[in-house]
C-alpha cells in the first residue's frame, strides 16, 4: 500500500533524469559540430576558392595588360619616317616626339607598364592568401590611377591619328598620312595596343571589385 507512491516517485525521477540526460547529450552533440563547422563550412571553403580563381584571373589580366602597354610604348616610341628626296639638304622627317600628345603617350604608357610589372608580386600574394583584403585594396587604387593615365594617353593620341589620316577641311588641316604612311601605321598600331591595355585594365578593376565583394 505504501509502495505505490514510492514507485511512482522513483519512476518520475527516472523520467526526468532521462530527459535531462537526453537534453544534455543533444546539446553536446548539436553545439559542438556547429562551433567546429563555422570555420570549415562548405560555404567558407567555396568562398576562398572563388577568391583564388578571381585572383588568378587578375594575374593573367595584369600580365596581359603589361604586355599590351609595353607593345604600345615600343611601337609609338619607334614611330619615325624620313621622306626620300634627291638631296640630303632638304628632307622631311616625322617623329613621335614632334607631337606633344605622342610624347605624353610614351611617358604615360611607360609608367603604366612599370607599375603593372611591379604589381605582379602583390597579385601573387592575393592568390596565396585570398582572404587578405589589404593587397587587393591597394591594387584597385593604383589600377584606377593607371587606367586614367592609359585612357587619357590613348584618347589624345587617337584624336591625332584621326586628324593625320583624315585631316580637317574646315580648319584647313591637310592629311599627312599620304606622305608619311609608315609613320601613320606605327602610331595607329600604338593606339590600338593602348586601347587593348585600357580594356584589360578595366577587367582588372572589375575582378578586384568582385574579389572585395566576395571578401565582404
Amino acid at each position: 500500500m505504501f509502495l505505490y507512491p514510492n514507485m511512482e516517485r522513483s519512476h518520475s525521477d527516472l523520467d526526468l533524469g532521462n530527459v535531462e540526460v537526453a537534453e544534455t547529450s543533444r546539446d553536446r552533440n548539436g553545439k559542438a559540430p556547429l562551433l567546429g563547422g563555422v570555420e570549415n563550412s562548405p560555404a567558407a571553403e567555396a568562398g576562398v576558392g572563388c577568391k583564388r580563381r578571381v585572383a588568378i584571373s587578375d594575374l593573367i589580366f595584369r600580365i596581359s595588360a603589361a604586355a599590351a602597354a609595353l607593345t604600345a610604348t615600343i611601337i609609338m616610341g619607334s614611330a619615325q619616317q624620313t621622306l626620300p628626296f634627291f638631296t640630303q639638304l632638304l628632307q622631311f622627317v616625322a617623329s613621335y616626339d614632334d607631337l606633344p600628345t605622342s610624347s605624353y603617350f610614351v611617358i604615360a604608357l611607360s609608367l603604366v607598364t612599370g607599375y603593372l610589372v611591379l604589381s605582379v608580386p602583390f597579385s601573387v600574394v592575393c592568390i596565396a592568401r585570398p582572404q587578405v583584403a589589404g593587397p587587393r585594396f591597394l591594387l584597385i587604387v593604383f589600377d584606377t590611377v593607371s587606367l586614367a593615365f592609359a585612357a587619357s594617353a590613348a584618347a589624345s593620341s587617337a584624336a591625332i591619328v584621326y586628324l593625320a589620316h583624315n585631316g580637317n577641311s574646315a580648319a584647313n588641316w591637310l592629311t599627312i598620312c599620304r606622305q608619311f604612311s609608315d609613320f601613320c601605321q606605327k602610331i595607329s598600331g600604338g593606339v590600338v595596343a593602348s586601347l587593348i591595355a585600357v580594356a584589360l585594365l578595366v577587367l582588372l578593376l572589375a575582378s578586384s571589385a568582385i574579389a572585395l565583394k566576395i571578401h565582404s
